[in-house]
């Protein structure tokens, strides 16, 4: 008896969250009838159950029609229970990545950002190199003095210039810190999802982090697959062991009952006493 209320505890503890899990993902994917949701999948969650027992019980003398109609709308509910929870399971795991998604994207644009401040970097710095040849050809042509002359013509655009390089690095390595930064949480994220990672890695290899949501949607379809319809047969399961102690409390009365319909009668004869016993119609005669 401890057994099936056991049984019947862990079942209808099971059903409840399962019930929970699928409403809630049926009002993500119905988010404009959220009360009318609740109340549906509310409903058709107890009439799951009681038809569930319900046929049991009933099985042999349920007629066809009802029979087989109910076994169709359990065998729906289950599949219905089983799509919301895939929903709630699965805007879960949407929800946790969408930070992270963000932050990859921050990254991606602080790389091309990188890489501008790169360019105006190159170009300064050849800018710089083309100065420095013109200054070169007057060396060559023994014009060192116009070619000093023309340095100093040259010193406000190579400050410019020398200021154009330092600010651009300046802002690469705050872009650089920046990135870090971003970075630390995703290492963070991965290290959240460092189980689901390892379980990538068994099918898709160095390019686990690349399946992950694929990776997702498989553990979801266990988990799916094992829900409801673990809650559904636990019930199945606690009704027979309810039906079995009850057939033996009946049997231990029944035989209460016959032992006590027992009737003894003695009648002295000489001296031997003959004792009958009857029950249920059988006589036993024996002599003492």
């Amino acid at each position: 008896m401890f057994l099936g209320i056991l049984t019947l505890f862990v079942a209808l503890c099971i059903s409840v969250i399962a019930a929970y899990y699928s409403i809630v993902g049926l009002t993500a994917i119905f988010a404009a009838a959220f009360l009318p949701i609740v109340l549906m999948g509310s409903v058709l969650e107890v009439g799951k159950l009681l038809a569930t027992v319900w046929l049991h019980q009933n099985w042999k003398r349920a007629p066809g029609a009802i029979k087989y109609y109910l076994t169709s709308a359990v065998i729906i509910l289950m599949f219905i229970t089983s799509m919301g929870i895939f929903g709630y399971l699965s805007k879960a795991h949407i929800d946790q990545g969408t930070g992270t998604t963000e932050l990859y994207l921050k990254v991606e644009r602080i790389d091309n950002s990188i890489s501008s401040e790169r360019k105006i970097i190159e170009r300064a710095e050849k800018q710089i190199g083309m100065l420095d040849s013109a200054l070169d050809k007057y060396i060559e042509l023994g014009a060192i003095t116009k070619g000093l002359g023309k340095r100093e013509e040259q010193e406000e655009e190579r400050n410019l210039l020398n200021t154009t390089v330092s600010n651009a690095q300046l802002r690469i390595d705050d872009l650089l810190d920046e990135k870090t930064e971003f970075n630390l949480q995703i290492k963070n994220f991965e290290a959240e999802v460092g189980p689901l990672k390892y379980i990538s890695a068994l099918f898709y290899g160095e390019d686990a982090l690349d399946y992950i949501d694929r990776s997702v949607r498989y553990v979801i379809l266990i988990l799916v697959f094992v829900f409801d319809p673990l809650a559904v047969l636990l019930l199945i399961a606690a009704n027979m062991s309810f039906n079995e102690y009850n057939a033996m409390v009946k049997r231990r009365k029944n035989k209460k009952k016959t032992k006590g319909d027992i009737t003894t009668t003695v009648q002295q004869q000489g001296e031997l006493r003959k004792v009958t016993r009857e029950q249920n119609g059988v006589e036993i005669n024996y002599y003492e």
